[in-house]
């Protein structure tokens, strides 16, 4: 196994974790608990093939898998913010609807032959810094350096702008940005958008550059729910949510190529001579997914980790407390 591809994979398949997870950091932090996260990312892995097919422009493909995979996200935003649904319901609701609508509108997309594809590059100087080079800046999408942008922005936007600080308000404390005059619901709606306009863009991240192509369902293989789980890893920090993101690709890419040779350093591998063992390992990562999604269910726990006060509960003016 050489270590420099395994990371190198890592950044490119992170890269998808890492637009999901900020996205869904953004509308948790306004206090949107939005479980469609999986939805949104095959309707923009679609919607982003069904476009490079018929105009051939990548870039106005990655714009309509945002637009659609946001419009889309707006059904969970009606029915949680303005008729006050239970979000979990409301957000599982709009996962099956976006399974549902890609696999009816991507018919026939997997053979759609050729594609025009999102460019990738290796970055001068950069590298040829000694290790680092070769795995953060050689013969990468556009798209992972659009993450890399995304990163510090995300987080100079959420703790050091005016916006940001109203974000962190309305998932705090609404009825206090409320008394403020900041639009607590115009607002949810806003978040909300984004963060399906993200898992949108994470989405046709993987059909235009990392895994070119539609695969029904299995185009995102679960990235979704792992990107809510990253985000209870994550703490609601977009710069940890990055190091959850580049760790879990790098190690999905190293259970795959542990797979491979019959001996490591010497010894016979198991996991080549015993495929149960091969499989136990492709668990291990959606087993963390799942540990961690029912340690951050616990209220105690959640608080003691750092999400919002209000996530997941609806604002109504007048009430007191949140």
């Amino acid at each position: 196994m050489d270590a420099t591809i395994i990371l190198q994979a890592g950044v490119a398949t992170g890269t998808i974790l890492l637009f999901a997870t900020i996205g869904e950091i953004l509308a948790e932090r306004s206090g949107v608990l939005n479980l469609g996260v999986e939805g949104m990312m095959l309707i923009g892995a679609m919607s982003a093939m069904r476009t490079v097919v018929a105009f051939g422009n990548p870039w106005l493909a990655l714009l309509v898998a945002m637009i659609a995979a946001g419009l889309l996200s707006q059904i969970h935003a009606v029915i949680a913010i303005r008729f006050r649904a239970d979000q979990v319901v409301s957000g599982l609701a709009l996962n099956f609807a976006g399974v549902g609508l890609s696999l009816v509108l991507g018919e026939g997309l997997s053979k759609a032959g050729a594609l025009a594809l999102l460019p990738s590059y290796t970055v001068p100087l950069l590298s040829e810094i000694p290790f680092l080079g070769a795995i953060l800046f050689t013969r990468h999408s556009v798209m992972v350096y659009i993450g890399y942008v995304l990163i510090p922005a995300a987080w100079l936007f959420i703790n050091r702008t005016r916006p940001g600080m109203h974000l962190r308000a309305i998932g705090e404390f609404p009825a206090a940005a409320d008394a403020l005059g900041i639009n607590v619901v115009a607002l949810r709606h806003v978040y909300v958008f984004v963060g399906g306009m993200l898992a949108g863009l994470a989405g046709a991240t993987i059909s235009l550059a990392v895994s070119p192509g539609w695969f029904s369902e299995m185009t995102t293989s679960g990235y979704g729910w792992i990107s809510i789980g990253l985000v209870i890893f994550a703490q609601w920090d977009p710069v940890r949510a990055a190091v959850g993101s580049y760790a879990f690709g790098a190690l999905r890419r190293m259970i795959l190529d542990i797979q491979g040779p019959t001996s490591i350093l010497g010894l016979r591998n198991p996991f080549y001579y015993l495929p149960y063992w091969g499989f136990f390992l492709e668990m291990l990562p959606y087993l963390f997914t799942v540990i961690v999604l029912v340690i951050g269910s616990r209220e105690a726990m959640r608080k003691r980790l750092g999400a919002p006060s209000a996530l997941g509960l609806p604002y109504i003016r007048g009430e007191r407390g949140l």
